[in-house]
């Protein structure tokens, strides 16, 4: 055996024993049973479900979970007893911690009332499908009030409140759009508004018809306008023209008469004088 065929059944030798080796540590490692770690956990108080803005908490709204220790929850609760029939001021998803931040008060109730933050207002005004933007007004967005006032002197159009949130459409409180994301229809929406702001619409659908522009979200700078007008919108009539002056025509008057022809040159004399005579001759 030369010394090439020695060192490849060397190589050979050495690739089966640690293809061996590692298959058998390999199985010893799969037989190894899994070690759980326990971790000190609290228990926490979450949603059941999905639920809406104004629900009234009960009990298959709410379960109990074992949360992290080494996380806690600030303003979480660890039973569902003391928060029977208390009232969400936000919406919340399933797992989600119930917190104090999205309770309303105790004894506060439940439904739209709860979700008016101190020193606001909710006023509702009438829409319909134009008004409203074809329902697409949902709970969440937000709106800029329009007037269009209507007057024998006054025919303007001007936003009077801007950047309102929309609390609920119809009955709805909810973010949560018709099946198929479909418009929710209604006639009524209902705004959170200042006191100040809340008097502007109440003028403004009294005297004249609102409309409401919906807004990106996003979207929160303030745009001042000046409103518009019928004469601006349609432009200032154009001045009479004067009437036009009548064009005499002008009499043609006869030729003047020709000049009269020169006399006759006058002929030429000669004048004699004979014996104290004078004779006068003409020369032709």
């Amino acid at each position: 055996m030369n010394r090439g065929t020695r060192t490849l059944v060397v190589v050979a030798i050495a690739i089966a024993v640690a293809t061996l080796a590692t298959m058998a540590v390999y199985r010893a490692v799969q037989q190894i049973p899994v070690r759980e770690v326990e971790r000190p956990g609290v228990p926490v108080v979450v949603a059941a479900r999905n639920l809406p803005i104004g629900t009234a908490l009960g009990q298959t709204d709410m379960r109990v979970a074992i949360w992290p220790a080494t996380n806690p929850v600030p303003g979480a609760f660890a039973s569902p007893d003391p928060l029977i029939n208390r009232g969400l001021v936000a919406e919340m998803v399933e797992n989600e911690p119930v917190t104090a931040a999205k309770l309303s008060p105790i004894e506060a109730g439940a439904g739209l009332s709860p979700t008016i933050p101190e020193g606001m207002r909710a006023i509702s005004v009438q829409v319909n499908d134009v008004v409203g933007v074809a329902g697409f007004v949902t709970p969440g967005n937000h709106v800029d009030v329009v007037v269009t006032v209507s007057k024998q002197e006054l025919n303007m159009s001007r936003i009077v409140v801007p950047n309102l949130k929309v609390l609920a459409a119809g009955t709805r409180l909810d973010q949560q759009q018709a099946k198929g994301g479909e418009p929710i229809k209604t006639n009524v929406v209902t705004l959170l508004v200042t006191p100040a702001e809340g008097e502007k619409i109440a003028l403004a659908s009294t005297e004249g018809r609102l409309h409401l522009t919906l807004r990106n979200p996003l979207d929160t700078a303030i745009v001042e306008t000046t409103g518009v007008r019928l004469i601006n919108l349609l432009g200032s009539p154009e001045p009479p023209k004067p009437p036009a002056k009548p064009v005499r025509m002008a009499r043609a008057e006869p030729p003047p008469p020709p000049p009269p022809p020169p006399p006759p040159p006058k002929p030429y004399t000669v004048e004699t004088i004979r014996a104290a005579k004078r004779v006068e001759d003409v020369v032709k």
